[in-house]
């Protein structure tokens, strides 16, 4: 029997390829670590020799963002993705605790199943195979349909780059059908061990209700406070460099500025001589109506364009030199479609009365649409830099940078990735930036240090049935001054 329904052709595509990278894989968890090193190597090389080429190749198929930064986004996803894992031990014994006698041996997980989304196709697509073979795994994607082209192109890049390496090229698989069924069907696969999944929160919400472990990670909404200790003049460059990268399509942009009352009118001078512009009320209304579908989702129409090409779409007119357009806002959820995640040159603008109150909006604004993901605060005040980080529901707080690139680990001490973990407070299984010792299994041997007679005869005594702990008793507090401590937490914090 011939198949000619697509969809059907699509999932029998996934069960091929799956098949192929379980054999794939199955080789591969017997090589040792210079192998692995020397196919992530040479898969890392290609991503850098092809970052130009290939990012043209996804803007001119996408329509979203810029070129030059999409070349920036493929050699980061290849070259400082691979030089920050190429000395990280993944084969075999990873660790030995000689003082708990327990020895770590890694274990790769199998099949990976790598969902790519239409904003960053090409880099996404390096950046995860590095990981996953880096961490003894076979990968095979699920291209955002959007994009299937310049991912097909990334994957057979790397296809021959592995060969080139003596590796095998079915370590690695692309779906060339893209279709709803096609995608449902490999991250419900029984072979497949675990979903990478980078996309839209409905995506999201797919892979970890597919039965299979999911590493996923929604959408960011990060607001970014600029204190009054900051150099305001550093702030806005930085904010206004990260939000126009790419045109936004990082999802670690800055989403909103925020900033005390009485702060707020040198915030907004500022920002206009960097090519801000602000919308009046009824721009901002108009514009408003146009970034949000019906639904309440982010219009596709607005994302990676720039500020002219919005405008235009909206039918607004702005200064010719525009970067950002900035929409004054005073509100979140709905009817406020400003505090949503906007991936494109566009800001929401905030004040409150202090920092205790601008803390406590980014809160309302995080815990509507993006909590777990990311925050930026620009402060020379580490007391106040402290008291958000105790606060903020973020997994990462970017301090004097801008977030886009801060947040990946490009201009931070951050793990470099293009997968960043919400936690539990976004839904997600972790907080971590996602490398390599995320796509392991961790396989403990434990050597004796006691012998069961020994932890027999460790038991307390239990004189009337009450058993004495042997641990003493808790640190009381009657002899401090409660009312000091009260007072100088109070000096500190209105310094």
């Amino acid at each position: 029997m011939q198949l000619r329904d697509k969809d059907l052709l699509s999932v029998q595509e996934v069960r091929e390829l799956v098949g192929a990278a379980k054999a794939a894989q199955a080789e591969l968890a017997g090589k040792s670590q210079e192998y692995v090193d020397r196919l992530v190597k040479s898969i890392a090389g290609a991503g850098v020799r092809n970052a130009e080429r290939l990012g043209l190749m996804a803007c001119e198929e996408t329509g979203f963002g810029i070129p030059a930064d999409k070349k920036i986004k493929n050699v980061f996803g290849s070259r400082a993705v691979y030089e920050y894992i190429k000395d990280i031990k993944t084969v075999g014994v990873i660790d030995w605790d000689e003082k708990k006698k327990v020895r770590t041996i890694a274990v790769p997980l199998g099949v990976i199943a790598g969902i790519i989304p239409s904003t960053n196709p090409t880099s996404t697509t390096f950046y995860k195979a590095l990981i996953s073979i880096k961490a003894g795994n076979a990968i095979v994607f699920s291209p955002h349909p959007q994009a299937k082209r310049c991912i097909m192109e990334s994957v057979k890049v790397i296809k021959q780059a592995i060969s080139e390496a003596g590796g095998n090229e079915d370590l690695v698989g692309c779906i060339s059908m893209p279709t709803m069924q096609a995608t449902e069907s490999l991250m419900r696969h029984p072979h497949v061990a675990l979903i990478l999944a980078t996309g839209g929160a409905a995506m999201v919400r797919a892979a970890y209700s597919s039965g299979n472990p999911a590493i996923g990670v929604g959408p960011g909404n990060g607001p970014s406070f600029i204190e009054r200790s900051a150099d305001l003049k550093e702030a806005v460059a930085q904010i206004v460099a990260s939000k126009t990268f790419d045109n936004g399509t990082i999802c670690a942009s800055e989403q909103s500025v925020i900033c005390t009352d009485d702060y707020r009118g040198e915030v907004r001078a500022e920002m206009e001589r960097q090519g801000c512009y602000f919308l009046n009320d009824a721009e901002r209304a108009q514009l408003g109506r146009y970034i949000l579908r019906a639904n309440g989702t982010m219009n596709p129409e607005i994302v990676g364009k720039s500020a002219q090409v919005i405008a235009k779409l909206a039918g607004l007119t702005i200064p010719e030199g525009t970067k950002i357009i900035v929409a004054p806002e005073d509100g979140v959820g709905y009817g406020h479609p400003y505090s949503n995640e906007k991936l494109a040159p566009i800001l929401a603008f905030y004040s409150a009365p202090d920092y205790k109150a601008v803390c406590e909006k980014c809160e309302e604004i995080l815990h509507y649409e993006g909590a777990g993901h990311t925050f930026s605060i620009h402060s020379q005040n580490e007391e106040i830099v402290s008291y958000f980080s105790a606060r903020v529901p973020v997994s990462r707080i970017v301090v004097n940078a801008g977030s886009t690139l801060g947040a990946i680990g490009a201009t931070t001490g951050l793990v470099p990735a293009l997968t960043l973990g919400c936690g539990a407070e976004g839904g997600s299984s972790t907080s971590d930036n996602v490398g390599p010792l995320n796509l392991i299994n961790r396989r403990l041997v434990a050597y004796p240090l006691r012998t069961q007679a020994e932890v027999r005869a460790s038991m307390p005594d239990c004189p009337d049935g009450i058993c004495e702990s042997g641990i003493g008793e808790p640190e009381r507090f009657d002899n401090v001054d409660v009312n000091a401590v009260v007072a100088e937490i109070l000096k500190r914090l209105r310094s």
